[in-house]
């Protein structure tokens, strides 16, 4: 739908400017928005279909290319086993500049259940979720405050303990009832895992077309009665500290 670009969620804590997921259309959208693309310090992705990561090469192309001067700030990019991989098939598609882009760029593989500082104070950690054989989701915590992404993920039995108390559960939301596969999420799915992690704020994204024809926050709150916001391109949150 126009609008609304694929998944790219934009994390600010400390040093740190983390952009969850790339896909088609977030270049676009972030300079609609005004957002100081220039100065990211990491990219995340939660697995590898298309709709998550295609538009880092074209991120990738405007710091070479776009920007005067171009890049020169160090640039890391995390993912699940098999990023590495993935981005040497793309610099073999699309040309060197893809890895070696003249500025420093480090790609590194964050297998799941590990976690890692990418920033003072800043810890990152994962865990696979039901998708795709990579696919996993994020936990980003700050001090007190923390937020988990789900990225793209069926039922889980573990994510719900896993995200347990986070401030802000950023989950896929992507069909209806009528169409539910195990593959993703539905509204009723979202409200449990919700209950399950005992969430402060529900977020809801990844909507794909037939989900908006349903009263999305009426079937979520059959199971979680908390904060809940269906998230639209360019919406925000601060999260406090407690």
């Amino acid at each position: 739908m126009p609008e609304r670009a694929c998944a790219g969620h934009l994390v600010e804590a400390g040093t740190v400017r983390l952009l969850l997921d790339c896909g088609p259309g977030i270049f676009r959208r972030i300079a609609e928005l005004r957002v100081d693309w220039q100065t990211l310090t990491h990219i995340a992705i939660s697995h590898f279909h298309i709709d998550h990561h295609g538009d880092i090469p074209t991120l990738l192309f405007a710091w070479k290319y776009g920007t005067l001067p171009p890049r020169s700030a160090p640039l890391e990019i995390l993912g699940p086993p098999g990023t590495i991989a993935l981005f040497d098939r793309l610099a073999a598609a699309y040309g060197s500049w893809v890895t070696a882009p003249g500025f420093p760029l480090a790609i590194r593989d964050l297998p799941p259940g590990t976690a890692s500082e990418i920033g003072p104070g800043v810890l990152v950690a994962t865990t696979q979720v039901p998708h795709t054989p990579e696919s996993v989701a994020y936990s980003i915590a700050y001090g007190r405050c923390r937020l988990v992404y789900t990225g793209d993920t069926g039922v889980s039995d573990t994510l719900g303990a896993w995200a347990h108390g986070c401030d802000v559960l950023l989950a896929e939301c992507s069909l209806p009832r009528a169409m539910a596969i195990a593959e993703h999420l539905t509204p009723e799915r979202c409200g449990e895992l919700a209950a399950s992690a005992a969430t402060r704020h529900l977020v809801l994204t990844h909507f794909y077309p037939p989900v908006e024809h349903v009263d999305v926050a009426a079937a979520v709150r059959g199971a979680f009665t908390g904060p809940l916001t269906l998230a639209w391109d360019g919406w925000t949150i601060e999260i406090e500290d407690r």
